[in-house]
């Protein structure tokens, strides 16, 4: 009787163990692309674009401009909550709220322009996981 419980035990236990390693997660990794170009770009500059949340900042990056252009692109996972057990009760479709997009000066560092856009506004879906500017940015970098 032992030896059938603690056997019975045992493959409960690898079950658990084999289920949790081996659950995948449901929600995915999405793109938010942002291109443009700076009209007057400032000597030793860069873009930063900044991802907003309901409940905070996020995900953030940096490009250096190249014949008066920039792109940078972020990806952020769309789980919007943890799952209970093996992805059950996992919520997806967690998407930025603004995007933050700053020109910077290097020497010496500070900001010369700062636009904030509207993720529902001003993206759209490029393809099943990525989104793109509906209109060119233009930013400007005179003083």
């Amino acid at each position: 009787m032992r030896i059938g419980t603690a056997k019975a035990i045992g493959v409960i236990l690898s079950m658990i163990f084999a289920g949790g390693t081996m659950a995948k997660a449901r929600c995915g990794v999405d793109e938010v692309l942002v291109k443009g170009r700076v009209n007057r770009t400032p000597l030793k500059s860069k873009v930063r674009v900044q991802l907003v949340y309901e409940k905070g900042a996020g995900e953030s990056g940096e490009a250096t401009i190249e014949n008066g252009a920039f792109s940078i692109a972020l990806e952020f996972l769309t789980q919007r909550r943890r799952p209970v057990v093996n992805g059950v009760l996992e919520k997806c479709g967690r998407r930025p709220k603004d995007v933050i997009v700053t020109l910077m000066e290097s020497d010496p560092q500070h900001e010369v322009y700062r636009v904030t856009l509207d993720f529902a506004k001003d993206f759209v879906m490029a393809d099943a996981s990525a989104y793109r500017l509906r209109s060119e940015l233009v930013l400007n970098g005179a003083h």
